[in-house]
């Protein structure tokens, strides 16, 4: 009888939910232009999108705090960093920007992760030989 108790007690479903230990969050973004001939620095870029998170969180939506750590202007092509806490309000304000300089744009958000390990590489172009 003792046997049994013990295997129930054994058997016991427990559940465990684990919270995101990283502070960042990390974006990998593509800038679509209407007008493929414009480009931009990565000091435009970061106004701009700080002008975006202006014009839809206001002063305090411009004061949220992300980092540009990589930035190719060939391709329009940026790794963002963000707090964790902030980026819903990042991604929106980034998904609602839809014009530059009076031509159609739009971000293209290409990947998301808590870890910046991960934006290093996509399955979905991975070549199998």
């Amino acid at each position: 009888m003792k046997q049994v108790e013990e295997k129930e007690e054994a058997s016991v479903y427990q559940r465990v939910v684990l919270k995101n230990a990283s502070p960042y969050h990390y974006l990998k973004v593509r800038l679509v232009l209407e007008d493929e001939s414009t480009r931009l620095s990565a000091v435009e870029l970061k106004y701009f999108i700080i002008t975006g998170l202006k014009s839809l969180y206001g002063e305090v939506g411009a004061a949220l705090n992300f980092d540009v750590l990589k930035y190719d202007e060939d391709t329009l092509t940026a790794l963002l960093r963000v707090y964790s806490r902030s980026l819903v309000k990042l991604w929106s304000s980034l998904t609602l920007l839809g014009s530059y300089q009076n031509k159609a744009c739009a971000f293209r958000v290409l990947q998301v992760s808590p870890f910046l390990l991960a934006l290093t590489g996509n399955s979905r172009d991975l070549q199998l030989d």
